[in-house]
C-alpha cells in the first residue's frame, strides 16, 4: 500500500512592506479571525462530529450568515476549510488518548475491536463508556488567532519587476479585484496554498513542499543501526555514546532564566499600571502600557529562540542519520510524570524541554533521508543499566549497576536500551509502565540465580560486549 509523499513547510518573509498594505491585510485577518472563532464555537464539541466544512458553507450561504463577514468568499472559506481541519486533528489526538484508556480497560480482544472500530469512524457518541472518555481527554476549545489569511493556490499571482528578482506576490484584499500586492525576500515563488501570518512588522508566507523535492533527501543515510535517547542538555545521545546537539540545554537554560526575570519585572510594571488606573490616572496608565508592556520585541526573541532550538535539533538529528539507515528512538508521547521534588528552577526549565520539536525532527529527517524509524517504549529506558540489565541507581546524569558497580552515563545508557528494546518482544509500545518495570525485576531475579561461569565476568563493566568495546566514562569525572 502507498503512502501519502511527505511534505514540509516553507517560509517566504515580506521585504520593505508598507504600512498601507499591512494594515489593509491585518484587518481582513481579524475578520477572518471572527470567522475562525465561530467555527469552533459552533464545531468544535461533539455537534461537530460528522461535519464537512462544504456543509458549514452552504448553510451559511443559505441562511445569510456569510453577509456579515465583510470579506470575500474565497478568503472565508478558506478559513472555514482550515478550521474544520484543526477541529479534526484536535479531536484525532484526543481519540489517541481513548484508544490507551481502551486498552488499559480490557484484555478481550473482540471488545478492543468493536470501540476501536467505534471511535475510528466516529460513532462514539451512541457509546456511554466511549462518550465518557472523549469528555475526558476531548476539551473544548476555542479559536483566538486573528493573524492569519488563507489563500487558495489558484487566487493569487507571484511575479517579479525585473529578470532574476525577487518574487512579489499579488494576493486578494478585502474588495473585489483589488489585489494586495506585497514585495518577498527570495526569488522562488511560493506555490499551493498560501498561509500569510502577519507579525508585528512583517508578513510570513508559509507553504509546502514535496520533501523529495528538498536538498537533503538526496543525501545518503548511514549503514549501521542505531539507538537514540532524547534529552535536554543535548538533543539525543546515541547507542555509541556520542551526544549530537550540546548547545540545547545552554539555550534552553539561558532563555526559560532570562524570562523568568523579564517577566517578574513585567508583572511588577503591570501592577504600577494597574493600580494607576484604578487611581483614575488613565493617562499614566496608558504610557506604563504603550511604553514598558508591549509584546513586539518579546515576540521577535521568541521566534529567534525557537528558530535556533530547531536549527540545533534539525543538525543533531542528520548527524545520528549520516551514522545508520535504522534509527530507533523512544516515544514520548505520553505526558512527563510530577517533578516536584527538583526544584522551582529546575521545573521551569524542564517546562521548556523541546522533545516534541525532536520528534518532528527525527520522523521528518529519516523519511527524508530514506532511512527507517522506529519508536520503542521509553519506560525505564535511563533507569537501567545496560551491563546487568537490572534497575540501577539514578544521580543526575550518572547511573551506578546495583549488580557489579559500573558508572554509566545514563543518556548513553538509555540508548542502548533502546536500541535493545527494539527487539524485545515482552515490552511493546503501549505496555504499562507499572508492567515494564515488574518485567525488569523478574529478569534481574532470573539473573542472580544463573551460575557464574567466570569470576571475572563480574568485574566492573565486562559482561556487556558494548560496555567493554567501548567504554562509557561519566561525563563529569
Amino acid at each position: 500500500m502507498s503512502s501519502r509523499p511527505a511534505k514540509v513547510t516553507h517560509i517566504a518573509y515580506s521585504k520593505g512592506l508598507n504600512g498601507g498594505k499591512l494594515r489593509q491585510l491585518a484587518e481582513q485577518a481579524r475578520r477572518l479571525g471572527v470567522v475562525r472563532a465561530r467555527v469552533w464555537r459552533d464545531y468544535g464539541s461533539a455537534n461537530g462530529v460528522g461535519v464537512r466544512d462544504r456543509h458549514v458553507r452552504d448553510r451559511w450561504l443559505k441562511d445569510g450568515t456569510a453577509e456579515g463577514f465583510g470579506v470575500l468568499a474565497n478568503a472565508w472559506k478558506e478559513t472555514v476549510r482550515d478550521a474544520m481541519a484543526d477541529i479534526a486533528a484536535n479531536r484525532e489526538s484526543a481519540k489517541a488518548k481513548v484508544r490507551k484508556a481502551i486498552h488499559r480497560r480490557t484484555g478481550d480482544e473482540a471488545e478492543r475491536k468493536r470501540l476501536y472500530t467505534a471511535l475510528k469512524f466516529d460513532l462514539w457518541t451512541t457509546d456511554p463508556y466511549l462518550r465518557r472518555m472523549m469528555r475526558r481527554y476531548w476539551r473544548r476549545s476555542r479559536s483566538r488567532v486573528t493573524n492569519q489569511v488563507i489563500v487558495r493556490s489558484d487566487n493569487y499571482q507571484a511575479f517579479t519587476l525585473a529578470e532574476g528578482g525577487n518574487i512579489w506576490l499579488a494576493v486578494p484584499g478585502l474588495e473585489p479585484r483589488q489585489a494586495v500586492k506585497i514585495p518577498l525576500n527570495t526569488t522562488i515563488a511560493p506555490t499551493g496554498t498560501l498561509w500569510l501570518i502577519l507579525r508585528a512588522e512583517r508578513i510570513e508566507v508559509h507553504y509546502q513542499i514535496e520533501a523529495a523535492d528538498l536538498a537533503s533527501s538526496q543525501r545518503p543515510c548511514g549503514t549501521g543501526k542505531i539507538g537514540v535517547d532524547k534529552g535536554y542538555t543535548e538533543v539525543v545521545t546515541d547507542s555509541d555514546g556520542v551526544h549530537h546537539g550540546a548547545r540545547l540545554g545552554e539555550l534552553l537554560s539561558t532563555e526559560s532564566d532570562f524570562r523568568k526575570v523579564k517577566n517578574a519585572r513585567r508583572a511588577k510594571l503591570s501592577a504600577v499600571a494597574a493600580a494607576a488606573r484604578e487611581g483614575g490616572d488613565n493617562a499614566k496608565a496608558d504610557r506604563v502600557e504603550r511604553n514598558n508592556l508591549g509584546t513586539a520585541k518579546r515576540d521577535r526573541r521568541r521566534i529567534r529562540f525557537e528558530k535556533q532550538v530547531r536549527t540545533e535539533t534539525f543538525t543533531a538529528v542528520h548527524a545520528v542519520v549520516d551514522k545508520a539507515n535504522h534509527v530507533v528512538a523512544e516515544d514520548l508521547t505520553r505526558t512527563i510524570v510530577s517533578r516536584k521534588r527538583l526544584g522551582k528552577n529546575t521545573n521551569r526549565r524542564l517546562a521548556a524541554w523541546t522533545k516534541g520539536v525532536t520528534a518532528e525532527a527525527l520522523e521528518n529527517v529519516s523519511e527524508r533521508r530514506g532511512s527507517v524509524l522506529t519508536l520503542v517504549n521509553a519506560a525505564y529506558t535511563s533507569q537501567v543499566a545496560p551491563c546487568c540489565g537490572v534497575l540501577g541507581q539514578r544521580t543526575g546524569d550518572r547511573l551506578d549497576c546495583t549488580e557489579c558497580g559500573a558508572v554509566w552515563d545514563s543518556d548513553h545508557a538509555g540508548a542502548i536500551n533502546v536500541l535493545e528494546r527494539s527487539a524485545d518482544t515482552d515490552i511493546g509500545l503501549w505496555t504499562p509502565h507499572t508492567r515494564v518495570k515488574q518485567i525488569i525485576q523478574e529478569r534481574g531475579r532470573q539473573r542472580t540465580r544463573l551460575p557464574v561461569q567466570d569470576p571475572s565476568a563480574t568485574a566492573r563493566g565486562a559482561n556487556h560486549p558494548i560496555r567493554a568495546t567501548s567504554p562509557t566514562t561519566w561525563k563529569h569525572e
